[in-house]
């Protein structure tokens, strides 16, 4: 038997079973091997730990492009982003184009199948008021358009005023407020988790279940640190990790408090890589190479946990190929939602949460911008030939938290064994030739298969 959103939906009705409520948590230029969970020993986040002790983590999860625009275009519309036409992209304010709204997003999907949808922290699918929130079926918001160092006040206190205007907050559509300092900048962190725990708290007292989208604007620079950790860590980094899994922690018990834990899936992931120019105030990638911005492993592999009582089995992990894109048919499946009309290219990973399957995806195409940079079908990743940021053996910058110059990095054809080779640092394409030529086939193929279903980008 094949459960069809609609059978979904009259089981519930006929067993009188809630449908899920879902917490969506997605955090910026965390890296890999940030969390305590996986593997860094510089970072205090017991509470993402206790979130994979509860539930899934997934240690092969892909953010579909390395950078902020095009990784939350990819959730929200579940396509690689470039065929929405926002590959490659961190859109500026006040920038021309974003995510168009014709496209059935997570959250118009999910309300039309009667959840109650939010959205905290961080946007960044365009500023105009045709691309905000309220456009995306996001019946309550509270967001920056953009990122936080898209402001005038530089990356550490001190800095000379940069050309960005202030940055705003968003009510609901319409500006309310802004960031103004680095007071406000130290309590961001803090200022979102308190306004997703009051649309939790509000959602408790209804019937209906809900979807919150909560991004979080760090550890994205500048960092920023509620008083609590603020110096306390290894590294300002570390700071900003402690408050972002304090939050966390705060809304697990939140949940708990209200009574709707059992019936709560919550998610926690990154939108890319470390941006690792920035030093004592970036992430790691753990054992990858490179970082945000790039198509290797470092700038992709993200970390993502699953919780969901009753469904996932608790600390349990997983190796299954699966990407933010996938997303929003595993949430639809869940949820008893209807799917999007237009084609999409994610894949559910329900199967794999629910036990009965090990992996979601063979194949995963490796896209900057509109441009295919690699692919990867099980273990096997050629590289296509390209240039790129790299971000290895970069001088020091002159002060702490700014920048350091990157370097230019070029591959030719190369092939990596990601079992073996974590780190792709052995190219074995002269060892495997038929693997070279069937991959380049592949490539191909994709390539093709996405020229074909591009969408229009929304514009003004």
């Amino acid at each position: 038997m094949r459960f069809t959103p609609t059978l979904v939906l009259l089981l519930c009705t006929f067993f009188g079973m809630a449908r899920p409520n879902v917490v969506l948590i997605m955090s910026d230029d965390m890296g890999w091997g940030d969390p305590t969970c996986y593997g860094s020993k510089r970072n205090n986040t017991p509470n993402l730990d206790r979130l994979a002790s509860e539930g899934m983590r997934f240690t092969s999860f892909y953010a579909t492009q390395a950078v902020c625009t095009a990784s939350r275009a990819a959730l929200l519309s579940g396509c690689y982003s470039n065929r929405v036409g926002l590959g490659g992209l961190a859109l500026p304010p006040k920038a021309k184009i974003g995510l168009n709204p014709e496209e059935q997003s997570l959250a118009t999907l999910l309300k039309a199948s009667g959840y109650h949808t939010g959205v905290v922290g961080k946007w960044h699918v365009g500023d105009q008021p045709k691309f905000l929130p309220p456009a995306h079926g996001f019946e309550e918001s509270f967001i920056l358009p953009y990122s936080n160092d898209m402001w005038p006040n530089g990356y550490v206190p001190g800095d000379p005023m940069r050309n960005f205007p202030i940055l705003p907050w968003y009510v609901d559509g319409h500006v309310f407020g802004a960031v103004k300092d680095w007071t406000d900048m130290d309590n961001l962190t803090t200022l979102q988790g308190f306004r997703a725990a009051k649309f939790i708290t509000d959602r408790a007292k209804g019937g209906e279940p809900f979807f919150l989208y909560l991004a979080t604007s760090m550890p994205h620079v500048p960092l920023g640190a509620s008083a609590k950790f603020k110096g306390k860590g290894a590294t300002p980094y570390a700071d900003t990790m402690a408050d972002i899994d304090d939050m966390i922690g705060h809304l697990l018990d939140l949940l708990k408090e209200k009574g709707l834990d059992q019936n709560t899936l919550v998610i926690f992931t990154s939108d890319n890589g470390p941006w690792l120019n920035f030093g004592s105030h970036a992430g790691s990638a753990g054992p990858f190479r490179e970082g945000k911005g790039t198509t290797w492993e470092g700038g992709v592999r993200v970390p993502m946990i699953v919780r969901w009582p009753g469904v996932v089995k608790p600390g349990s992990v997983t190796d299954a190929l699966a990407a933010n894109m996938d997303f929003l048919p595993t949430l639809v499946e869940a949820c008893g939602a209807k799917s999007p009309e237009l084609p999409i290219d994610g894949q559910s990973f329900l199967p794999v949460l629910q036990g009965k399957a090990q992996q979601v995806r063979e194949v995963f195409a490796y896209y900057y911008g509109d441009k295919l940079e690699a692919i990867r079908r099980g273990p096997w990743k050629l590289h296509l030939p390209h240039d790129y940021r790299s971000y290895e053996g970069m001088q020091p910058a002159d002060r702490a938290g700014h920048a350091m110059a990157y370097r230019k990095g070029h591959v030719d054809f190369a092939l990596y064994n990601l079992e073996s080779d974590l780190g792709e640092r052995h190219d074995v394409s002269e060892e495997h030739p038929d693997f070279v030529r069937e991959l380049k086939e592949l490539a191909e193929k994709e390539r093709a298969k996405l020229d074909a279903g591009k969408r229009p980008v929304g514009k003004i």
